[in-house]
């Protein structure tokens, strides 16, 4: 799905426009961003591509939904 990460006064935040959904990013699993997995305010976790670590915000990135196994 299609994500744009973009820096607020608040810190980081994610846009899923096919949701219509902003949400902040509350915890990222890599210091530097990229390749990891970022978790959203509402809960949702989402894994980012592997990008160098000075990459301009705002970008839209292809990630994917993480669903973690009950």
């Amino acid at each position: 799905m299609k994500v744009m990460i973009r820096r607020t006064s608040a810190g980081l935040s994610a846009y899923v426009p096919k949701k219509d959904l902003e949400e902040p990013i509350i915890k990222v699993e890599k210091e530097d961003l990229w390749g990891g997995a970022v978790t959203l305010k509402n809960g949702w976790r989402i894994a980012l591509p592997d990008l160098p670590r000075d990459t301009p915000l705002p970008i839209t990135v292809e990630a994917k939904r993480i669903f973690d196994k009950d």
